[in-house]
């Protein structure tokens, strides 16, 4: 019998439609590790690659329910039509919840490679910022070239604010959905503690070699005025043996 027959096919693909939301739609997903996550988007592309190919399928039943509508008595006609119309709706429904869970995944996917960037960025400062750090501790040299660390070392710092800020919010937005909550934690916890320490050894570091250079400046001003002084007890030497006069006869100079 076609009407047999016919009910048939409507029943298997509602039977396909109910399985793939229970796998799919309605299980509890928990994805603590990167791996799972990236598990998760591969089989909901393959879930929405094998729902669009069901279409060929949907369409034939289609085409089969209508033939047969077409041409059996009216009495025949509305429990089918009512199947197709609830067969039609409920694979449409899990397409569009395929495609949009498909999409939602896909975007997570690319926030955690997205906050991993950002963190990569920013530590790779740190790292410059560390080498900086060990370079300025024993430095030696006068004013000017403290000066110039110490202009380095700030200009290092003046690093913007765009990175760690993009970093809060793609761990705010992932932990949020509790996506790799505990993994975000962890690896946030490890550079705000590097970040903050980092920090603070800069700011002392500044103000040690400003320190620095305001003795190298108090030694250049010292050195500078035995100079100049020298330079006159020189030249007034100088002139004494021009002139030929004997250190008896200016003892506070001969001493």
């Amino acid at each position: 019998d076609k009407t047999v027959s016919l009910r048939k096919d409507l029943s298997e693909m509602h039977e396909w439609i109910t399985q793939a939301e229970e796998e799919y739609l309605e299980r509890d997903f928990e994805y603590k590790t990167p791996d799972e996550l990236q598990k998760a988007v591969e089989e909901l592309k393959r879930a929405k690659e094998e729902a669009m190919q069901k279409e060929v399928k949907v369409k034939l039943i289609t085409e089969s329910v209508n033939n047969f509508i077409a041409k059996a008595p009216p009495s025949a006609h509305e429990a089918l039509k009512k199947e197709l119309d609830v067969l039609i709706t409920s694979y449409q429904r899990l397409c569009n919840r395929l495609n949009g869970k498909c999409k939602t995944l896909e975007e997570v996917w690319a926030c955690w490679h997205e906050l991993l960037s950002y963190l990569d960025a920013e530590n790779k400062w740190l790292n410059e910022i560390e080498l900086k750090l060990k370079a300025t501790e024993n430095i030696q040299g006068g004013a000017e070239e403290i000066s110039e660390s110490l202009d380095s070392l700030e200009r290092l710092m003046r690093h913007p604010e765009d990175n760690r800020n993009q970093i809060r919010e793609l761990a705010q937005t992932l932990t949020d959905g509790g996506i790799l909550d505990e993994l975000i934690n962890e690896k946030l916890e490890k550079f705000n503690t590097r970040w903050e320490e980092l920090q603070q050894e800069a700011v002392r570091r500044q103000k040690s070699l400003e320190q620095s250079i305001q003795s190298a400046q108090e030694t250049d001003k010292t050195l500078r005025l035995i100079q100049e002084s020298l330079a006159v007890i020189d030249k007034q030497l100088t002139a004494y043996i021009a002139d030929r006069v004997d250190a008896a006869q200016v003892p506070q100079e001969a001493q």
